[in-house]
C-alpha cells in the first residue's frame, strides 16, 4: 500500500472509531432541582449532592430510558428560565403542573398530588380552616410557586412577603417576623415533624384549596425527551418502583 493510501486508511479508521465512540456514549441530561425542598429535593451536605424523592425518580427515569442525569442545584424561581434557555434539559422538583406553566414548558404525566400547607406560631392556637381567617395578617410565600398569585388576588392580608427559599420563609415565621407561611404541605410537614423550627406548628385544621399534581418538565416541543420520560414513568409505576420511592421518603398516595 502506498504511503498516501496508508494515511487515508488510518484517517478513515480513526474517524470511524471516533464516531462509533460518540454513538455508544450514554447521553447526559442536566436536571434542574432545588436544594431546599425536603423531602422532594434537598442538598445532602455529606455528599454535596441533591437528594430526595424527585432526585430518586429522575435517576430511575434516566436509568430506565438509557440516559444519565446530572442534577444542577438552583433556586426554584430560576428553574423554568434555566430550562427554556437551554441551561438544563429537565426540571425534577416539587413543581405543580399548572396551565400557566404549560404555556412555556411541557410536563410529564403526574407523579404525586398534594396541596398547600400553612405554618403558624405554636402560641397561635386558632383552628384555621380557610384563608379568610388570616385576614389582616402578614403572610409569607416562596417566590415562583403557584401560591403567590392566589394570595395576592385575595387582597385581605396586611402583607404578602416573598422568599427565595422555603427555609428563609420558615426561619422568618419561626422568628415571628410573619404571622403565617404558605408552602407545599409535604415540605412544611417534613420540617415540622423534625422540629427544625420549634416555634412553629402546622395549621392542621386548614383545608387546602390549591391541590395539584407535580411532574417532570421538559422544554416546550421536546417530544423525544418527553416520550422517554413518560414511557419510563409508566413502567416505574407499573412495577412498583414509584410507590417504593414515595414510601422511602414518607409519602404515599
Amino acid at each position: 500500500m502506498k504511503p498516501a493510501s496508508r494515511l487515508a486508511a488510518l484517517l478513515l479508521a480513526t474517524l470511524t472509531m471516533a464516531c462509533g465512540g460518540q454513538a455508544s456514549a450514554q447521553a447526559v441530561l442536566k436536571v434542574g432541582s432545588t436544594p431546599t425542598g425536603n423531602p422532594f429535593t434537598f442538598l445532602d451536605t455529606k455528599t454535596n449532592t441533591i437528594d430526595g424523592l424527585m432526585a430518586d425518580i429522575v435517576k430511575a427515569v434516566g436509568k430506565t430510558s438509557g440516559f444519565a442525569v446530572q442534577i444542577e442545584p438552583m433556586q426554584f424561581s430560576a428553574l423554568i428560565g434555566s430550562l427554556t434557555s437551554g441551561r438544563i434539559d429537565l426540571i425534577s422538583a416539587a413543581m405543580f403542573i399548572t396551565p400557566v406553566r404549560q404555556q412555556v414548558v411541557d410536563f410529564s404525566q403526574p407523579i404525586y398530588s398534594y396541596g398547600e400547607g400553612i405554618v403558624v406560631p405554636v402560641k397561635d392556637g386558632t383552628a384555621y380552616r380557610s384563608f379568610s381567617e388570616f385576614k389582616g395578617k402578614r403572610m409569607g410565600v416562596q417566590v415562583g410557586t403557584a401560591f403567590v398569585e392566589p394570595l395576592h388576588k385575595l387582597g385581605i392580608f396586611s402583607e404578602v412577603k416573598l422568599y427565595d427559599t422555603t427555609a428563609d420563609l420558615m426561619r422568618d415565621a419561626n422568628a415571628g417576623r410573619i404571622d403565617a407561611g404558605v408552602l407545599d404541605y409535604p415540605i412544611a410537614a417534613y420540617a415540622i415533624s423534625r422540629n427544625l423550627f420549634p416555634n412553629l406548628r402546622m395549621a392542621t385544621t386548614y383545608q387546602p384549596t390549591m391541590v395539584n399534581d407535580i411532574g417532570i418538565a421538559t422544554r416546550k416541543g421536546d417530544t423525544e425527551t418527553m416520550a422517554k420520560v413518560n414511557a419510563a414513568l409508566t413502567k416505574l409505576k407499573a412495577d412498583g418502583s414509584i410507590d417504593a420511592i414515595l414510601k422511602k421518603w414518607g409519602l404515599n398516595h
